[in-house]
């Protein structure tokens, strides 16, 4: 989850202005802090930028929201991969905080359920919303109601369990159209479905709304298997096509997870020398929480020690959960787990994510640590002290507002890349953002690859009459920069101000030594200095920018057809005569009488496809 400020930061500090401006546009729920951090209001949205700026951007006639609007201080959000996530999670932080402006929203009546009446003879599935009176489980809550609609239809295509009125089934006298069409077994009508079989298909409905669905394919696997090895086809094709249905339609919501044990998990983002350590807490399956950290660190500290210090701190105060999913154990994790057993009288087991439910679980945690950093090092109210900082410890004549950082990336001198990062105000501007492909140069020599990226890049500004930055930055150490310098001194821009980070002793984060052309001795800067917390930020940027761009570049050349490169031969033919040739090798081999039988290949393209592989 991403909590823009931490709850220790003075109220003082937060700009609303530029937190819009940098808020993400994913769906999420946002909170409402007043000046004596209480939550004030909770909501849901679909683009959370949009909703959340709404607040701001204009007058409200609406005396309530105007008079919140008026009392907000902080604003914190958290990102949800869907909507209807973002609304499940918006009723749980309500009913938890119970803040003064959402009294008047709906509660649990509102929300809708699937209802199975499990208490009768023949369980039928319907919609239900309101007080819970009937005997039966009921399954929610859905974020609206078309969301239920929309699940007992898939149901009704793969588990044909009745969902007709009571009052209907009661009084059947022959099958209704719902069994013609085979979206009911027909219950209602002696002799039409065994007792056995309408019992088994409500059982894989009531394991699939409990997010057992794996289980059920797996279940519906078996008995295909059995049929067919009686010879059963048509039943064997039967649960062939439940399965493929419900894979079709299986869940992927990370908000409601199967089973009722409590898991927290914990990600990490680091950027330079500032960490963001995001909390997700899951009760009995649904997300009921999370909280971002901002811990101040040793230079060089590792995640592992980052998340031993968290786990330690956070468990002395907070009842340790069933599971704690971790991206890597932990050096002290026995010892970790003998104290929480002692402190709570159960164990608290550590798990990697290896299954995908985990690995989904964690993806998400890790986007929105990442997303929280971001934001934590883009908020403007640091990032003029870092600008300051950074023309006090370089002596530039001026604050350094447009800045250029180049880095150079590739596979053993192979498909080299360079990439061209821009922060303007001291923040990513990621449309200005430009990657070269290095040619013409010795594999794996940098020097030269920095030397070409660097003429191609200021010769086309001075050419064009382009903005020339304030600062260049160079990820290298003086090699690098010396190159820098006799590019601009060739271009007749050595005016330009010029700096390269050099890894420190370790290669750690924190311990980097700065270089320029009038200091080539090197400036070495405290790990806390916020004028090296943005040398890293905009460093670490062009190294991530640059290793992107090449991995992109090396599996299209992976990936890459050699149809592609015949003139004339478009994606859907590349991808019919591959379909019915079963292969590349199997095209080339191919003589021009059978390249004609593929669709849309006419003699002049089969003669042509023929000649590219063989001469002409």
């Amino acid at each position: 989850m991403e909590d823009n400020e931490t709850s220790n930061e003075s109220t003082a500090r937060f700009d609303i202005d530029d937190f819009l401006k940098h808020l993400t546009q994913r769906p999420g729920v946002y909170r409402m802090l007043d000046k004596d951090q209480q939550i004030i209001y909770v909501g849901k949205a679909k683009n959370l930028k949009r909703r959340v700026s709404s607040y701001f951007k204009k007058r409200h006639d609406d005396i309530k929201t105007a008079k919140m609007v008026e009392q907000i201080a902080r604003v914190e959000v958290t990102i949800t991969d869907t909507e209807s996530e973002a609304y499940i999670l918006e009723s749980t932080l309500i009913k938890r905080h119970k803040p003064k402006y959402n009294i008047l929203f709906r509660d649990d009546k509102s929300y809708p359920y699937i209802f199975v009446s499990t208490a009768k003879e023949y369980p039928a599935l319907s919609f239900h919303r309101g007080v819970k009176r009937r005997k039966g489980e009921y399954y929610g809550p859905f974020p609206n109601a078309s969301a239920v609609h929309h699940t007992l239809h898939a149901l009704q295509k793969i588990f044909p369990v009745r969902q007709c009125a009571e009052s209907v089934f009661q009084h059947r006298s022959r099958p209704c159209l719902q069994y013609q069409i085979k979206r009911c077994s027909g219950p209602c009508i002696e002799g039409l479905v065994t007792d056995a079989d309408y019992q088994r298909d409500v059982r894989h409905t009531l394991m699939f709304l409990e997010g057992k669905s794996f289980q059920v394919i797996d279940e519906l696997g078996k008995q295909m298997e059995q049929a067919s090895e009686q010879l059963e086809f048509e039943t064997a094709a039967m649960f062939r096509d439940r399965i493929s249905a419900l894979r079709s339609i299986q869940s992927q919501h990370l908000i409601n997870q199967p089973g009722n044990r409590d898991i927290d998990v914990l990600a990490v983002a680091v950027n330079g020398n500032q960490v963001c350590l995001c909390l997700m807490m899951y009760r009995a399956g649904n997300l009921w929480g999370s909280e971002t950290y901002y811990p101040k660190l040793v230079a060089g500290s590792s995640e592992e020690e980052i998340l031993s210090a968290f786990i330690l701190q956070h468990y002395q105060e907070h009842p340790s959960p069933h599971t704690i999913l971790l991206e890597q154990s932990l050096a002290e994790q026995s010892a970790i787990q003998a104290l929480l057993l002692e402190k709570y009288q159960r164990r608290t087991g550590f798990k990697q994510p290896k299954l995908q439910t985990d690995k989904s679980l964690f993806s998400l945690a890790k986007t929105n640590a990442e997303a929280g950093l971001k934001q934590h090092l883009t908020q403007k109210s640091n990032q003029q002290q870092r600008l300051q900082a950074l023309q006090e410890v370089l002596a530039l004549a001026e604050v350094p507002e447009h800045m250029e950082c180049f880095d150079i990336s590739h596979t053993q001198g192979e498909m080299t890349i360079a990439s061209c990062v821009v922060f303007k105000e001291g923040v990513p501007s990621n449309r200005d953002y430009r990657k070269f492909n290095i040619e013409g140069i010795t594999p794996g020599d940098d020097y030269a690859a920095m030397h070409q990226v660097l003429s191609r890049r200021y010769a086309r500004l001075k050419q064009e009459n382009a903005n020339f930055p304030s600062l260049i930055v160079i990820d290298g150490g003086k090699g690098q920069l010396n190159q820098a310098v006799d590019v601009l001194k060739s271009l007749q821009l050595d005016f330009l101000p010029l700096v390269s980070v050099a890894k420190g002793e370790g290669r750690k984060a924190g311990l980097e030594v700065l270089y320029t052309p009038y200091n080539m001795e090197g400036i070495d800067l405290s790990d806390e200095d916020i004028a090296l917390h943005l040398i890293n930020h905009i460093r670490d940027e062009a190294h991530r920018f640059a290793i992107t761009s090449h991995r992109k570049k090396r599996n299209k050349a992976l990936t890459h057809s050699r149809l592609e490169d015949i003139p004339g031969i478009g994606p859907k033919t590349r991808k019919s005569l591959l379909v019915h040739f079963g292969g590349l090798n199997e095209v080339k081999n191919a003589a021009v009488n059978e390249l004609q039988k593929v669709k849309g290949v006419s003699q002049d393209k089969a003669q042509a496809i023929y000649d590219f592989f063989h001469g002409e």
